[in-house]
């Protein structure tokens, strides 16, 4: 995989033309910022920034008095690899605070190791409405210890709306939700993005999360995307990269108001 090249059409293509992230949601440009308007229980943020250090705090004044005047807390989505370099300490001095920074991890799908599988008496199961919904939000709070209020109305407007462009999965154990995860397919691209896989603390070790990783790969492949895409947490980076994924840079979360 050439690095530079993967990683500069992940930026044109999932960044600075993004597509929105759900129903009800929109893109704006202005100037040099690309962000994400939805809803109060939709995702608010700056995708993409092409700012230098003479703009940089005036662009990030504006931003922030715009998702204020609307009354949302909003993220901006920081790489590694974003200019001015000090964008990171512009943005804390401005009021944001940080969240724990993870790495960004692509992988070519026809270069993954795919035939993973979760262990005995555990099977993966589709979540295809309301009820499955349900199932992937127990695993995301009882794996995470968040609120899955938010998880729950994406999931199910998305699949309302396109059902085509979202994979959601649960591992049981018999009828007991123990890991879960969901894959966004992003139309007129190359790229699948990985999110949410977690399993419930009691069954850590034994595989699942590769399994959930596995399968999501395998549906990326035939419907024929070429890149996986993921924000891997200290925990899930070395899974991950096991299976064929490679480094490219880092993302932090930096919010505010939220």
């Amino acid at each position: 995989m050439d690095h530079s090249a993967v990683l500069a059409l992940y930026d044109r293509d999932l960044r600075e033309n993004a597509a929105p992230d759900g129903p009800g949601a929109r893109i704006e440009r202005v100037g040099a910022v690309v962000r994400q308007v939805a809803d109060a229980e939709g995702w608010n943020g700056v995708l993409w920034s092409g700012l230098d250090a003479a703009g940089a705090d005036r662009a990030i004044k504006d931003q922030i008095a715009y998702f204020t005047g609307l009354g949302r807390g909003f993220e901006w989505k920081l790489h590694g690899h974003d200019r001015p370099g000090d964008l990171g300490a512009r943005l804390l001095a401005a009021g944001f605070r940080a969240e724990p920074e993870e790495t960004l991890l692509i992988a070519e799908t026809d270069r993954l190791t795919l035939d993973a599988e979760p262990p005995a008496g555990v099977r993966l199961v589709r979540a295809t409405d309301a009820a499955g919904v349900d199932l992937v939000v127990d695993v995301h709070e009882r794996a995470f210890g968040t609120d899955g209020t938010r998880l729950r109305h994406r999931l199910l407007a998305r699949l309302a709306a396109d059902p085509g462009t979202v994979v959601a999965v649960v591992a049981l154990a018999g009828d007991e939700p123990v890991g879960a995860a969901r894959m966004e397919l992003v139309p007129g691209t190359r790229f699948a993005g990985l999110w949410g896989g977690g399993t419930v603390e009691a069954w850590r070790g034994r595989g699942i999360y590769r399994a959930l990783v596995a399968h999501r790969a395998r549906v990326a492949a035939a419907r024929g995307y070429r890149y996986l895409q993921v924000d891997a947490s200290r925990m899930s980076r070395p899974i991950l990269q096991r299976l064929g994924f490679h480094a490219l840079s880092t993302t932090t979360p930096y919010l505010y108001g939220s």
